[in-house]
């Protein structure tokens, strides 16, 4: 690599300290003189969606939605993202929820399922220059054959993946910078070559890969193996690496990204956590991106990781919405640097703890961020956090050669182009040429309010902006608006679960369908909906109240589960797998009519109501105690509901 030498830096490093009881003053100056060095290209900073952690974000109104929008991707003025990773949608749960696939079947193609390619266009059009991203996290169940694996057939998962890029550009003008293999999971070397060659053949050769999205091993090791594979790899992505990286890692000569970091509560100890390994990860790792897990915490709070984004809007009823610290840790960084500019030498630890890097573009710009986090105003969720000490201190900062004209700053200035700030603890400070950065505001928004009582939607919309209806969080299965031509009467505009084949998975997806909403504290309701069964002798569908699991523990979600089946029967269950039955007996129903179903849940009792007469009444319900409303199906089938309704006390 060429080295551009701008000019010197010398950082005086002076950490200052009361010892005890002794009143003297020992001052420790260390000087750090490199010159101004390329040494990396960087992408400072990214946002993550995926997992269905933005499922609420869309249904604000605005001019809220566009307000949260502005904090995250509006340069200078909030978060200012460099990156947007979305999620491939594989019709699977992923943490949080499930999101569509462009190709829930083989021969089935629609780019304007789900939410993501919404999300990418409004971020591109408030930064033009942003980088985004693609990686699966699970795929339909026809890629996989029947298996919970991708790579057995590796020319149809190339297909695909090759086919959500392809899809991007032609139906949203949208170009995919990168893509990934599959998530935290097993890569595949053959797969990855053929995917390169999938990419390179249907022209796109500037979309770059990133492997693996896990551990730095063993696909470093890997690398530097096989040249093929090399060549095929552009950047070795890495999830929570603790700020570190590997030897191996480093002789591969590949950009190192930390592709999956943070993943922690968004309070201030969540904050100082992001500050800390925005910074650390170049210094300890050479990591020239950093990407959040996840982008904003739009999901319902008791699902796993709430509120685990970078700021906080998880009430589109309301309009609330929370910037959290986060995102101002992020624009320390975002607002005085983009992707291009180059890490200088200039990089290390303070005498007393914390951090600073130094960043240039080049052209005379120069931007050093400093972070003094403690250990426990910095833990972030994994992986564990050693014991380390930070304590207040001075920092003597000298710019010689083209940077000394332009440096500005409020602390004591000597005349040879040094300055000193006095370093507390827990802060983060930025030094920059730049000029434009700003802390952007909006008036407050409405406050915050619970989930309504009274809640309603029969699903008439004749040309829905987005495949989902409002505040539906599917779980398992993935229910969408649906038209259905074949129902003269009142149930033309319906609610269908599509999914008929469990997918390749990534967590541990219920067996049955089920799409949750609501207010979690919910105790004393009544749930009612019409539901249609479209598979013949084994259909069976539900409405729930109580149901107090989401997200990867979907599987052992508990509840009140009100089941009618194709066969002409019924039953009422404990819990989401039918093991613990409340009541059974015959209904009558059967595929292919529609039927109103009524769950009411009271105290320790429960009934229900088949087309407005009882069916079942009194069922002795001990737990859960609280729990959102949902609906979902016995298996993977084709289902409808129509006037879905919640009534809560």
């Amino acid at each position: 690599m060429s080295v551009l030498c701008l000019c010197c830096v010398c950082v005086y490093v002076c950490v200052t300290s009361v010892y005890m009881s002794v009143p003297s003053v020992f001052r420790l100056c260390i000087c750090l003189c490199m010159c101004l060095c390329c040494v990396c290209v960087v992408s400072v900073l990214s946002c993550f969606i995926l997992q269905a952690t933005s499922r609420l974000l869309v249904n604000y109104l605005e001019p809220y939605r566009s307000q949260i929008l502005d904090f995250l991707f509006k340069p200078n003025f909030g978060a200012s993202l460099h990156i947007l990773k979305v999620e491939i949608g594989g019709d699977a749960q992923t943490t949080d929820g499930t999101e569509p696939s462009h190709m829930h079947y083989e021969n089935d193609e629609n780019y304007f399922r789900g939410y993501e390619w919404w999300l990418m266009r409004e971020a591109k059009k408030r930064n033009p220059n942003i980088t985004l991203i693609g990686l699966p996290w699970a795929f339909p169940g026809w890629v996989g054959h029947g298996k919970n694996w991708p790579y057995d057939f590796p020319d149809i998962t190339a297909a695909y993946v090759v086919n959500w890029i392809l899809g991007a550009k032609q139906y949203h003008d949208l170009d995919i910078q990168y893509v990934g293999i599959w998530n935290e999971r097993n890569y595949d070397s053959k797969y990855i070559k053929l995917l390169r060659y999938t990419l390179d053949k249907n022209g796109l050769e500037t979309v770059g890969i990133i492997a693996s999205d896990n551990l730095w091993e063993p696909i470093a090791f890997s690398l530097l193996l096989d040249p093929e594979l090399s060549a095929a790899v552009d950047v070795i992505g890495a999830h929570y690496p603790g700020t570190t990286t590997v030897l191996e890692a480093l002789e591969t000569h590949k950009r190192l990204w930390s592709s999956e970091d943070y993943s922690t509560f968004n309070d201030e100890v969540g904050g100082g956590c992001w500050a800390r390994i925005l910074n650390q990860n170049y210094v300890n790792g050479h990591m020239t991106a950093t990407i959040s897990w996840n982008l904003v915490a739009s999901y319902y709070e008791e699902l796993p990781f709430g509120r685990n984004g970078l700021m906080t809007a998880e009430e589109p009823w309301s309009g609330h919405y929370v910037v959290e610290p986060p995102i101002w840790i992020t624009a320390h960084t975002t607002q005085f640097s983009q992707p291009g500019w180059s890490y200088l030498q200039t990089v290390g630890h303070l005498g007393q703890g914390g951090s600073y890097v130094a960043l240039t573009d080049g052209k005379g710009n120069l931007t050093v961020v400093i972070e003094t986090m403690t250990h426990d105003h910095s833990v972030c969720i994994r992986p564990p956090l050693p014991p380390f000490n930070v304590t207040s201190q001075n920092a003597t900062f000298q710019l010689k050669g083209s940077f000394v004209s332009s440096s500005e700053t409020n602390s004591s200035e000597g005349n040879d182009g040094s300055f000193t700030l006095n370093l507390a603890e827990d802060e983060v400070y930025t030094l920059t040429t730049i000029t434009t950065g700003q802390k952007g505001s909006y008036p407050e928004p409405p406050a915050s309010a619970r989930f309504p009582k009274v809640y309603k939607d029969d699903f008439s919309v004749r040309n829905p902006p987005f495949t989902e209806a409002p505040d539906f969080a599917d779980q398992t299965g993935v229910f969408e608006y649906h038209i259905n031509l074949t129902d003269p009467g009142p149930h033309v505009f319906t609610l269908r679960q599509v999914v008929t084949q469990r997918p390749v998975t990534w967590a541990t997806d219920a067996d049955q369908t089920i799409s949750v909403i609501g207010d979690y504290q919910w105790q004393n309701l009544t749930v009612t909906c019409d539901v249609f069964m479209e598979s013949v002798m084994t259909g069976g569908v539900f409405i729930a109240a109580r149901v107090n699991k989401g997200g990867q523990a979907v599987r052992s979600a508990l509840g009140v589960f009100f089941w009618v089946f194709a066969d002409g029967t019924y039953k009422v269950t404990n819990d989401i797998v039918g093991q613990t039955v409340l009541a059974e007996g015959q209904s009558g129903t059967h595929t292919y009519g529609w039927f109103t179903l009524s769950l009411t849940v009271k105290g320790q009792f429960a009934s229900g109501l088949l087309n407005g007469f009882p069916l079942w009444q009194n069922a002795v319900v001990l737990t859960p105690n609280n729990g959102w409303a949902a609906i979902g199906t016995r298996s993977f089938e084709l289902a409808q509901f129509d006037n879905f309704a919640v009534v809560a006390e």
